[in-house]
């Protein structure tokens, strides 16, 4: 059985336009899921001091005065299912890349795919 596949996001977004963020987020978590993605999430960090020696998510993000961290994934049932669907979602008018501009720097944000190692 093929493990369930995750593309992780870290990026920063200034605090005054986190909601404008929050919709543009609630109208990617309707695309993504109406074209098959099993799961979609977007977190705003509340607790970010590093402790017990570990390093800082607001430092692996870069955020600066006045920005908030977001850590967000996007869960599918496998690599090709988030194929299949990213190609879908890119081609859906609802999702602009330049939706982001003036929300929030993408050439700063982190990304990654990543196989599931442990969990379902």
């Amino acid at each position: 059985m093929e493990k369930k596949y995750v593309d992780g996001f870290l990026l920063c977004v200034p605090t005054a336009k986190l909601q404008e963020y929050q919709a543009l987020a609630e109208q990617a978590r309707t695309v993504w899921l109406e074209h098959g993605a099993l799961d979609f999430r977007e977190c705003v960090g509340v607790d970010l001091d590093p402790q017990h020696g570990c390093a800082s998510f607001a430092a692996a993000a870069g955020a600066q005065p006045g920005e908030s961290v977001v850590f967000s994934w996007i869960t599918y049932a496998s690599r090709a299912e988030r194929d299949r669907i990213n190609a879908k979602v890119m081609n859906d008018s609802r999702i602009s890349g330049t939706q982001c501009e003036g929300v929030f720097d993408a050439k700063r944000m982190c990304w990654g795919g990543f196989s599931t190692l442990v969990g379902d």
